[in-house]
């Protein structure tokens, strides 16, 4: 099989985000069997200085268009860029992040190059050179195996916090090339007037989640998950019935119908367990769950559980995580 391994690097403010690395990790994993190398394309402002650095963590070659019009994603303008860059350089397969933008993407760059497309995958391998990727369906119930026909190119999207990130090798550097490709004009009239995530973790990649349900009984409690949250350098989940009530943002849903995180912890308090919600967050490490109710289907799912009200048990949990953290530091 000719060709790089092409990775689609992901950025906001500046800086690659950490799925990125991982997408990065799988991309020299999977090179390593092919033969081929390992080449990125990065879209940003401001870039330039961070793309360099992409040689530590696995990557031959990197396609650089920094532009102060790249700031921000936007959908039409990344998708026909991208899509020259594939085409530009050939690749054997396309690893992108299945992200929110990375799951956008994806999808609009297997229609431009009439590419078949596997999305959220949680493994790939490659057999006598033939690539394969294992995505979840039927809500995490089973899994599928893709295969692509001979001849055809794979677009496969990877789930943030399941590839493992590639020890960084100091002593290497990745050769850079800057792309003069004209920046297409936007179609779209939505406007990124600001993005703000000072010193909130992306529930995406976090590693620690701490959710609320209905079971918070209301907006004003969700103090208790924040404090547990910053003890344990966690993000802060909500199911959808907190989010319908108007307690959390849709931004902190978790589920199919919010989104899909694999933390190592993640701890449900006040979540009976619908299966929309299991299928956001099944896939998770360890699971941990607090419910009054012994009978709650959350329990069927968890690693750990404990049958107490929140409102007693937290209070006394937090402050023995406090303690705890006081011991080890």
């Amino acid at each position: 099989m000719s060709g790089c391994v092409l990775v689609v690097m992901e950025i906001r403010g500046g800086k690659f985000r950490r799925v990125s690395y991982e997408v990065a990790g799988e991309g020299k994993r999977l090179a390593d069997r092919l033969g081929s190398d390992v080449c990125a394309v990065a879209l940003g402002s401001g870039i330039s200085g961070e793309a360099v650095g992409l040689g530590r963590y696995g990557v031959d070659k990197v396609y650089v268009l920094d532009d102060p019009s790249l700031e921000h994603y936007v959908p039409e303008v990344y998708s026909a860029l991208v899509a020259e860059v594939v085409q530009r350089c050939n690749p054997c397969v396309v690893l992108l992040p299945a992200s929110l933008n990375g799951g956008d993407l994806s999808a609009r760059l297997a229609g431009r190059l009439e590419a078949g497309l596997a999305q959220d995958c949680t493994q790939i391998l490659c057999e006598d050179g033939k690539i394969k990727a294992k995505r979840p369906v039927f809500s995490g119930k089973c899994f599928a195996w893709c295969e692509w026909a001979p001849g055809a190119l794979p677009l496969i999207s990877c789930r943030p916090n399941v590839m493992d990130c590639l020890a960084p090798q100091e002593q290497k550097r990745a050769e850079m090339e800057t792309l003069q490709l004209p920046i297409p004009e936007r179609r779209s009239e939505v406007r990124t007037m600001d993005l703000d995530t000072t010193g909130k973790v992306e529930l995406t990649e976090a590693e620690i989640i701490v959710s609320g349900g209905r079971g918070m009984k209301g907006p004003e409690n969700y103090a208790l998950l924040q404090e547990l949250a910053q003890i344990l350098g966690a993000a802060v989940g909500a199911s959808r019935a907190a989010v319908d009530a108007g307690w959390r943002p849709h931004s902190d849903q978790v589920g199919q119908t919010g989104k899909v995180v694999n933390p190592n912890l993640y701890i449900a308090v006040g979540i009976s367990g619908a299966i929309q919600h299991l299928a956001g967050m099944g896939s998770s490490k360890y699971i941990v769950a607090v419910n009054k109710d012994p009978e709650a289907p959350i329990f069927s799912k968890a690693d750990y559980g404990v049958v107490e009200d929140l409102f007693t048990f937290l209070p006394v949990f937090n402050e023995e995580m406090k303690k705890f953290k006081s011991t080890c530091s």
